[in-house]
């Protein structure tokens, strides 16, 4: 048997090859620049923080900057647009509720949620707490439902604008109550509490984290929460499941998209992955909580039957309701 000897320049130049190779499979891999994360809210909200939480812990995971980009304006339409538009394969959406309604109440608008996005997780959900000011004869859901129907059109609901989350709860509860409640818009809580605390508006379903301080105070009274579960923070106040409302058990919700086809299948796996490692660490599931946020984490498959089935819902009550954009 013969040995050979291979020769340096060879072995060199081989181990040069495996290196170049190498180093095009990196520059193949997704992502190989900086990810954009659009929030279509302002800077300072529930949306805003989520995203740049999930930044910081994605940062490392995926071995680029995660770099939240604000683009907020006509609920969130705007945002959602400019992600649905973009097709440099390193863009992302941090969804909401809106994101599926705005097509339903604006039929021209520029995007299509199923055609023009792919999902990849649910990240949290938020339950509204239905309150009547303190000084209301209101005490429980029953009597607000006994209420409406002797006086029917005077029980009102505060709401952020027209086609809002707490605008269409307070729809789809009194469809199924049997009511009538005539919302009043406001531009968003802040300009709305005053008026609610006062009893110029008779109840209002609101965050939980906006109205918690009257709530303790005493100035706002809670009747039912819309969670599967009662909350902790409110002992003793029923879900209007309980109550037999199971269709108002309606929560805002976060999810991640991505536009449709720009992103590779092996890329999708990854962040997939990097966004469960970081909804399952302690600093995000921290800053979740100090939001009233609660962590959900769902696979792509069952994230885009998720979507599809709250647009059907929202599409529904807003025919239903004949309900308009303003």
């Amino acid at each position: 048997m013969h040995s050979y000897a291979i020769p340096r320049r060879f072995l060199l130049q081989t181990a040069s090859a495996f290196s170049l190779l190498a180093t095009a499979v990196r520059a193949d891999s997704w992502p190989n620049k900086p990810v954009r994360l659009i929030v279509p809210f302002p800077p300072g909200g529930p949306a805003d923080g989520t995203a740049r939480v999930l930044a910081e812990q994605l940062t490392p995971e995926l071995g680029q900057s995660v770099i939240v980009e604000n683009r907020p304006g006509a609920g969130s339409a705007i945002g959602v647009t400019v992600a649905a538009q973009a097709r440099d394969g390193h863009t992302l959406l941090i969804g909401s509720n809106s994101m599926v309604v705005n097509p339903s109440l604006q039929p021209s608008i520029g995007y299509d949620v199923a055609r023009d996005f792919e999902a990849v997780t649910l990240l949290s959900t938020q339950p509204l707490v239905l309150v009547v000011p303190s000084s209301s004869a209101i005490t429980s859901v029953d009597g607000l439902i006994a209420e409406a129907k002797a006086n029917p059109g005077k029980v009102s609901t505060g709401n952020s604008g027209y086609g809002t989350l707490a605008h269409l709860v307070s729809e789809i509860f009194a469809a199924q109550a049997g009511i009538t409640l005539t919302p009043v818009p406001y531009k968003g809580e802040s300009a709305l509490l005053p008026d609610l605390v006062g009893g110029l508006v008779s109840a209002g379903f609101l965050n939980l984290p906006g109205i918690a301080a009257q709530i303790k105070s005493g100035k706002l009274r809670p009747l039912a929460v819309s969670s599967p579960q009662p909350l902790a923070a409110l002992p003793g106040v029923p879900t209007f499941r309980a109550l037999g409302f199971p269709a108002a058990e309606v929560q805002g919700w976060a999810v991640i998209v991505a536009p449709k086809g720009t992103i590779p299948p092996d890329g999708m796996a990854r962040l997939e992955a990097a966004l469960s490692k970081a909804l399952d660490s302690a600093v995000v599931q921290d800053r979740f909580k100090a939001l009233s946020l609660d962590v959900v984490k769902t696979n792509r498959l069952a994230t885009e039957h998720f979507l599809r089935d709250e647009a059907e819902r929202y599409a529904t009550i807003i025919k239903a309701r004949g309900i308009k954009a303003e």
